[in-house]
């Protein structure tokens, strides 16, 4: 029995010594492996008279519960030494600042269009959108253009080739295309604004070839003058955020309207800054009329029951007269600079309850 106390201790002793896993592996296969000091041991009870196997199969077993026993509780202290130095050597520090994230933003453009949505709809106008890619019929013939109108001409307006049938499709050179294919598809009364890209040969400091529309149409049985008169004022006080908003009609022409005119409003540039509402000043801000009863008739409905009117912005401009932008080309340059002076933040989505810019 004293051998196998001596053993025990011998094995339990070299566990103890074992600075890592892996040597303290090495101990166990020395010890319980199949060719181990223990299970050797185990191995020579059948060679034992019957009368001592009982007792000398106990001691070995005892010795062999001990040993593993020692190991189990070996391999959880190095197992957790183990991770504390996994921990030390792959520590983060949080406090450290992380590394810069790319930061974006609303374009003025958007915020603006955001802006102008949020008020017409307030007013009860519902959104309608079109393809940006037209047909004559739609861009130019429904509304009342004649054959040989400037627009139709290749130095305004972006042709495609024509197609197997002839037919020359075209970017559409503003957004009254989708209020011809409402009321054609639609039933009046009709109360609606339109938003989107259109495109034109044109560049300037206050023209680029691609810009961004706002239209509005009404179509109903009483739509006068008048009510396009407060519609329009209406949103200029809730677009300029100010109530002293003086405007003027001043006659003009579109082929889709009659009677037509431009809406001016009361202003002043002091030191350069626009402000709406009092000076000398008055700022064109819009096209706007009657509906023409050809626009009317184009679209299958009768000029003697109903009437509308219908009104034009651009809201690029727009944008640049409220929030300062000194050239409508930079809107469009990508450069990151700009966006991060200019641009709004994502989360702050213009509401008529927390406000609009």
């Amino acid at each position: 029995m004293s051998n196998y106390s001596d053993l025990a201790a011998e094995i339990e002793a070299e566990i103890l010594t074992a600075q890592d896993l892996a040597a303290l592996d090495a101990v166990r296969v020395s010890a319980l492996g199949k060719t181990g000091r223990i299970s050797g041991l185990l191995k020579t009870l059948g060679t034992l008279p019957p009368e001592e196997r009982k007792a000398t199969g106990a001691a070995i077993n005892a010795v062999r519960d001990s040993v593993q026993a020692t190991l189990d509780a070996r391999k959880d202290v190095l197992e957790a030494e183990h991770l504390a130095k996994r921990l030390q050597s792959e520590r983060i520090d949080l406090s450290l600042p992380s590394a810069p994230r790319p930061r974006g933003g609303v374009h003025p453009t958007m915020q603006v269009m955001d802006e102008m949505v949020a008020i017409f709809a307030e007013m009860g106008f519902e959104v309608a959108e079109g393809p940006d890619i037209e047909d004559d019929f739609h861009n130019f013939t429904a509304l009342n253009f004649p054959e040989k109108h400037p627009a139709r001409e290749m130095h305004d307006t972006f042709f495609f080739n024509p197609d197997e049938q002839g037919v020359r499709k075209l970017l559409r050179t503003h957004t009254s295309p989708v209020q011809i294919r409402t009321m054609i598809s639609g039933k009046p009364p009709f109360r609606l604004i339109v938003p989107g890209r259109v495109f034109r040969c044109d560049s300037d400091q206050t023209h680029t070839p691609m810009f961004h529309q706002i239209e509005g149409l009404v179509i109903d049985k009483g739509a006068h003058m008048g009510h396009l008169k407060w519609v329009l004022e209406t949103f200029i006080s809730r677009f300029f955020e100010t109530n002293d908003v003086t405007t003027q009609f001043r006659p003009h022409h579109f082929p889709f309207t009659e009677p037509s005119a431009e809406l001016d409003v009361r202003c002043s540039w002091e030191k350069g800054e626009l402000k709406v509402g009092s000076g000398d000043s008055w700022l064109e801000v819009l096209g706007c009329g009657m509906v023409h009863p050809n626009v009317l008739k184009s679209c299958g409905l009768d000029p003697d029951e109903y009437q509308g009117f219908a009104w034009g912005m651009g809201v690029d401009r727009l944008a640049m007269l409220k929030y300062g932008v000194p050239d409508l080309r930079d809107m469009f340059a990508a450069d990151t600079r700009w966006l991060s002076h200019y641009g709004f933040s994502g989360f702050n989505a213009p509401n008529p309850a927390s406000g609009l810019s």
